[in-house]
């Protein structure tokens, strides 16, 4: 098949364009350095020309709430038009789980909005909610830091290794379309407090983690059952260890 992976330069997007190649399918990484711009439209017929599976990983790159509703509305909007006009079979999106449940999250405001273009469109499709990927603790740690402590939600997470996620993407890829969502996961669940005190032990990070059930996650407050799936989900292999024997910090 001709898969396009909107997206295809980024985290998930490489490793999932790598196993789609390795499994044999003609995989096109489109992204704007690549001359295909979903928020402008730029390159996006002659991209999915005689495509039969896109998947969509692209994210705003601001997350100030007004450009990343802007972001989602608009490059949703314009991606599910040409992959009508394509006749695209088979449209996959990732996003987040617990999305419908963090609203007062203007991030999480604009993905639930471009569920909906997906499910409001013609094109047959599968929405991936995955959790929090082990990838993010360095971001979620800054994000909460505090002179020489760190201040976290005390709810629970289900962290999940970015080899993993990239598997189930490119399972979903090869399979029919649902017309609904599925849910993936990390193999263990654990306090956010508690991940992020791992990581900066593992890391020689002597700050100090404080746990507050009251601490925002990116502007919104956290319940034990917000960022979790649930239900059945699929499950990822790697957990913290195996991820971390393989992390290294960006420079």
């Amino acid at each position: 098949m001709k898969i396009v992976v909107i997206g295809g330069t980024g985290l998930i997007g490489s490793k999932t364009v790598e196993r789609l190649r390795k499994k044999g399918h003609d995989v096109l990484a489109a992204s704007p350095n690549s001359g295909v711009d979903t928020l402008t439209g730029k390159g996006l017929d002659e991209a999915l020309a005689g495509a039969n599976v896109v998947i969509d990983l692209a994210n705003s790159p601001s997350f100030e709430d007004k450009a990343v509703m802007d972001f989602f509305q608009t490059a949703g909007h314009n991606l599910l038009k040409a992959e009508a006009a394509a006749g695209v079979q088979h449209h996959i999106a990732l996003s987040i789980v617990g999305v419908e449940r963090l609203q007062d999250s203007g991030y999480m405001r604009a993905k639930l909005v471009q569920e909906d273009l997906i499910k409001g469109s013609r094109i047959p499709y599968t929405i991936v909610h995955s959790t929090q990927f082990f990838e993010f603790l360095p971001g979620i740690v800054q994000s909460g830091t505090v002179g020489d402590t760190v201040h976290l939600s005390s709810a629970y997470v289900q962290p999940i290794s970015s080899e993993d996620v990239a598997d189930a993407m490119a399972d979903v890829a090869t399979s029919a379309p649902i017309n609904g969502t599925i849910e993936i996961a990390g193999p263990e669940k654990i306090r956010l407090n508690e991940i992020a005190a791992r990581f900066m032990k593992a890391t020689n990070d002597t700050r100090k983690v404080v746990a507050d059930p009251n601490t925002l996650y990116f502007g919104t407050k956290l319940l034990d059952g917000s960022l979790v799936p649930i239900g059945n989900a699929r499950l990822g292999h790697i957990g913290f260890e195996g991820w971390f024997s393989h992390y290294q910090p960006r420079k």
